[in-house]
């Protein structure tokens, strides 16, 4: 029979379906916007390179637009289509590429985790910041050690992992043994029905490289998985007698494949589980909640204290706002700044302006000056909602899109009518700009952390 025939069956399938909630909705009608005015401004970009005897320079932009906005963003649209959205033993990227595979699990609490794993020798990885970047570039450059160096945001259970442990390899920022791990949700149970609190995938960074599907700058992994699992649980055994292991044998077929950055990997299949419950914590008293143990309410948001100050309040969100939201800002206030001294530095220069001011004809005068003083409001505007969106403002961050998205379909309509020329100009780094501030703030790592609501941080 078909499924017209069963309408308790198209039902339940219809329930499957959730809808999607309102703020996805817009973020996503951004980013589709964002992606297209890339691919756009790219083609611009490349055709004014092959006129200009900055050509090679060019190349660079056109890289880092391609690399970094328009294909981590088809990537993320194609892979909703074809990569299923359920467990089934390998992680995603941020772009929605197939990631690490996960090969540990760890039964017990966050903190006798956190307890064995630094025993062992871990550092916990920082998050990615604009200062964490900024190190691990400097390391890597340099060659200077930074034990505690962000890790690439993977996906598992709809949502990045909880924590990321790392160890370098001779001081070199380059090589290094890490693994990510995800508290399991409430309840849920492996394929085949075992049951563990964490779920874990570690590899092994042997260089930096390009990405083989984004041509962004990555680490690139040792091939064979299996042994960096097995060198994480060892560690863990060797940190604390207590610690015990049990083995699932052919959790996954044993196969071979590639993660998000193409690098080749093979695995067993093997999934081993540490045990760390018998672990006796001694720092403070064992914390059972994951999100607190982190510094994190019920709904994953760091908690603050209540007492601070505004000025305290929002340093820290500063500090902990994603690097996605840090650079749209910085290249929010950069455009704002250009668009300012461009309204007020060539309506002094221009002639034309100049001879209407002179004119003495007062209807002419004050459309002129309507005009300069709207496009400087909108250029402070803009800096004003940029400094509420590093204080987690839900609302200044969608205005700001808003803003941003008028300026670039402007600009647009601007070029297809012949109003504006679009050259190696004012008008191509203004557009360019406002693509790049939102595709940044139409990223899901800036849309999930402006949602997330801290005790004591101020929604705008």
């Amino acid at each position: 029979m078909s499924d017209a025939q069963h309408p308790s069956r198209r039902r339940w399938a219809l329930q499957m379906q959730q809808p999607l909630p309102s703020s996805t909705v817009f973020d996503r009608v951004a980013f589709l916007i964002g992606t297209a005015s890339a691919v756009w401004l790219a083609i611009i970009i490349s055709i004014e390179g092959v006129r200009s005897p900055w050509a090679l320079l060019l190349f660079i932009p056109v890289w880092a637009i391609m690399a970094y906005l328009v294909l981590p963003r088809l990537h993320r649209l194609l892979s909703d289509l074809y990569v299923p959205d359920y467990f089934f033993g390998r992680t995603r990227t941020g772009d929605g590429l197939l990631g690490d595979p996960v090969n540990l699990g760890v039964d017990g609490t966050a903190a006798q985790l956190d307890e064995v794993m630094t025993r062992a020798g871990w550092h916990r990885a920082d998050e990615i910041t604009a200062a964490s970047t900024w190190g691990i570039i400097a390391s890597t450059l340099t060659r200077r050690s930074y034990p505690t160096a962000p890790v690439s945001p993977l996906m598992l259970f709809g949502r990045r992992h909880d924590v990321a442990y790392q160890q370098e390899v001779a001081g070199n920022p380059k090589q290094r043994h890490h693994v990510r791990f995800w508290h399991c949700p409430p309840g849920w149970l492996l394929p085949g029905g075992a049951k563990t609190d964490w779920l874990g995938a570690g590899t092994y960074d042997t260089d930096v490289g390009l990405s083989l599907f984004t041509l962004q700058v990555t680490h690139r992994i040792d091939e064979n998985t299996d042994v960096e699992r097995d060198f994480v649980v060892q560690s863990a055994r060797d940190a604390d007698a207590a610690v015990q292991v049990r083995l699932l044998h052919d959790f996954t077929t044993g196969y071979h494949s590639r993660n998000g950055g193409g690098d080749r990997f093979i695995t067993d299949g093997d999934l081993p589980i540490i045990d760390v419950t018998r672990v006796r914590m001694t720092q403070g008293e064992a914390d059972e909640g994951a999100d607190e143990f982190f510094g994190a309410d019920a709904a994953g948001a760091p908690v603050e204290g209540r007492g601070e100050s505004l000025r305290t309040t929002a340093e820290r969100s500063m500090r902990r706002a994603p690097l996605s939201t840090f650079f749209a800002v910085g290249v929010v206030v950069i455009g704002a700044v250009l668009d300012v001294l461009g309204l007020t530095v060539g309506a002094a220069a221009d002639p034309g302006v100049q001879a209407v001011l002179s004119s003495g004809r007062t209807l002419e005068t004050a459309v002129l000056i309507g005009f300069l003083g709207f496009g400087v409001l909108i250029s402070l505007a803009q800096l004003l909602m940029a400094w509420f969106v590093l204080r987690r403002g839900r609302r200044s961050r969608a205005i700001l899109m808003v803003l941003l998205a008028i300026g670039v379909l402007s600009t647009a309509i601007d070029y297809l009518d012949g109003t504006a020329t679009l050259g190696l100009n004012g008008t191509l780094l203004a557009a360019s700009l406002q693509c790049l501030a939102l595709l940044a703030l139409s990223s899901e790592s800036a849309g999930a952390w402006s949602r997330r609501r801290s005790r004591a941080d101020a929604e705008v």
